[in-house]
């Protein structure tokens, strides 16, 4: 299973943050954050989860979810459940947590990396399974949120890959901590003791027994042809990335204790910085005078490394490690993958790339200066190596009503736009992708002939071409931009490093203070709801129709044109100014995006409902009017 970029992932928690404030449940959930906090012990739980507002807000955040349209052993998806009314749907859950039994679960496997003799199993839930598990991860996520320990990176919200790398680049570069130890837990989400989950949840204050039993008999659910797991978390549940995190919580927290955490005589005060985090500088300093071993880690999800600065403490560090995994966890380390590694003179791996410090120049003392430089991993770059092939086939050979050329293009398209998105993080990443460009630009010309054209050869011919604005303004300037019957192709080799971003720890989904900063970063363009409309033209129209989607998306700047609300994947509608019917084109100025609630509002012959929905979404004037040219170009009467 392919991972989702970071545009996909930052979508995702957008959504599920504007779902909760629209359902009224954020109120709750600040409240259980603040109250974890402060250190609550929580023992009414199932109460709170089984809210109508909480069983709403489950089935909407996971209604768009690709994965809601797979079915588990059943046989019911999404579909089944947009039958039931709303009280309906709450009585059913209602009931079932009353006395929770889940049904067994549906195993299926997928291949793991790039060996296809390698397989992952993947535990896939009911339907009504897995809206269960949602209620539970929105009460249980605010709680374990307030406990979890800053360094864990994976499966959190408002923290991504950029993030993890970006700590790691601190540690290396600016913390000198030149060694580092790779811990690889074999098998870990298959070996997860579920006695020492429980019990860890209990520690972190959710003391609701009959909570508590409901994850346990999750954990404990049967797998169709299989029998019931005795030990292990099963990946492909909506709740099990976070159990993983509460395991590993408690790897993290030792961590700290070895050295960041360690008290000391003195009260050494931490000073802010702008983006959130604590400043320990003092402290540290006057730690690194003693002979303790210094120690700091970054984990995300099962993927964790340990900095250092010496061998030897390094060596320590890597057995008292694999011995506290062993006795606390009862998880062992893979031998194969788990290493000691100098930095100065070897790769490490991490999330998709590799990394290592080379010297550059002195630091202010006269030592030598190190700084990071990364590379692709080798193993990605012959996953992006396989795609390509498999994108550029498709587009060579369409497949009459399923694929067309044009559908194949922007799949290619957006496939390049990700991994440009992600694998700009590496400093070395123009030397990794200038392979690909000279191969793809060869294959284009075998595959293709004629039908290729430079941007060069378009311009002079002043052939008809369709280049969505997003990729124009990215892309334009690049002698490799090529076409294939107009329709622009994406450059693979015309990529520039961006330093990965840190993050802002001011930011948090269950306070006023944090979500505010995340509303105003939502101002922006959202990628992965525009790679959405790439990978996904609507086939009913044509070519110049789903182009000038894309170019409106960006020139909206992913909002309303009428209300000013961003757009979501449910809640995004192009629309015809003059129909069709009355000889509308699909031209660019024809078009405009809007929400589902305004397209209903000018198409609505009902004046008294026109009027009660305007008045519900608090329009002003200025919307009012064009709201009224609209539905006058629409040949709808004005209300």
């Amino acid at each position: 299973m392919t991972k989702p970029t970071m545009a996909t992932n930052k979508a995702r928690k957008k959504s599920k943050l504007r779902h909760a404030e629209y359902y009224d449940f954020q109120y709750i959930q600040d409240n259980l954050y603040a109250e974890s906090c402060n250190g609550k012990v929580f023992k009414h739980l199932v109460e709170i989860i089984a809210m109508p507002e909480n069983i709403k807000l489950a089935y909407r955040n996971i209604k768009k979810n690709s994965g809601s349209h797979t079915p588990g052993t059943d046989g019911k998806t999404i579909k089944d459940l947009a039958l039931y009314t709303d009280d309906e749907l709450v009585t059913a859950v209602q009931r079932k947590l009353e006395w929770y039994v889940p049904q067994s679960v549906r195993r299926v496997e997928i291949p793991k990396g790039n060996d296809p003799t390698k397989k992952r199993p993947l535990g896939i839930p009911t339907i009504m399974d897995r809206v269960i598990q949602q209620c539970l991860l929105q009460v249980l996520e605010p709680i374990c949120e307030a406990k979890f320990h800053d360094h864990s990176y994976g499966f959190r919200p408002n923290r991504s890959q950029e993030h993890a790398i970006a700590q790691v680049h601190k540690d290396m570069q600016r913390s000198h901590l030149y060694y580092v130890v790779d811990i690889d837990i074999k098998g870990f989400f298959d070996h997860v003791n579920h006695g020492k989950l429980l019990k860890q949840l209990w520690t972190l204050g959710i003391r609701d027994k009959k909570l508590i039993s409901i994850v346990s008999a999750m954990l404990k659910a049967e797998v169709a042809g299989v029998g019931f797991p005795e030990e292990g978390t099963p990946q492909g549940g909506i709740i099990s990335p976070l159990l993983s995190n509460v395991v590993l919580n408690e790897l993290d927290w030792w961590i700290a204790s070895q050295w960041e955490e360690i008290p000391t005589q003195y009260p050494y005060k931490g000073t802010v910085n702008p983006n959130g985090s604590v400043s320990k500088s003092h402290k540290f300093e006057a730690l690194k005078k003693s002979n303790l071993k210094i120690v700091t880690g970054v984990r995300y999800a099962d993927d964790f490394k340990l900095f250092t600065d010496s061998y030897q403490n390094a060596v320590k560090l890597y057995y008292a490690t694999k011995q506290w995994l062993k006795e606390r966890l009862n998880l062992d380390i893979s031998p194969e993958k788990s290493k000691v590694i100098n930095l100065k003179e070897n790769y490490s791996d991490f999330l998709g790339l590799k990394m290592k410090l080379i010297k550059r120049g002195k630091r202010s003392n006269g030592e030598p200066r190190y700084v990071v430089v990364s590379h692709v991993r080798d193993k990605s770059l012959e996953k992006i190596k396989v795609n390509l092939k498999r994108y550029m086939y498709d587009m060579q050979h369409p497949i009459e009503g399923r694929r067309t050329q044009y559908q194949a293009i922007c799949r290619y398209n957006s496939f390049v736009l990700g991994v440009h998105e992600y694998y700009s993080l590496a400093t070395k990443v123009c030397d990794d992708f200038t392979p690909f460009a000279f191969s793809v630009h060869k294959s284009l010309k075998a595959r293709f002939r004629k039908k290729v054209k430079t941007a060069k050869q378009v311009r002079r011919k002043k052939l008809p071409c369709d280049i969505p604005k997003y990729v124009a303004e990215k892309y334009g300037k690049s002698r490799q931009l090529r076409f294939i019957e107009g329709h622009a192709v994406v450059p693979i080799g015309y990529i520039r490093h961006g330093p990965p971003k840190s993050m802002n720890r001011k930011i948090n989904s269950y306070t006023a203070e944090g979500r505010a900063i995340i509303h105003s970063n939502l101002s922006g363009i959202d990628l992965g709801l525009l790679h959405y409309l790439m990978r996904n033209p609507v086939l009913s129209h044509s070519v110049e129709f789903n182009d000038n989607r894309l170019s409106l998306y960006s020139a909206q700047k992913g909002k309303c044109a009428i209300s000013g609300e961003n757009l979501t994947i449910e809640n995004i509608y192009c629309h015809h100014k003059v129909p069709k019917h009355c000889k509308g084109g699909d031209d660019y100025k024809n078009l405009i995006l809007v929400t589902v609630a305004v397209h209903k509002i000018i198409h609505d012959h009902n004046n008294t409902n026109v009027e009660r929905n305007i008045k519900a979404l608090n329009f002003e004037s200025k919307q009012i009017k064009k709201l009224e040219n609209l539905r006058k170009l629409a040949n709808v009467d004005s209300y």
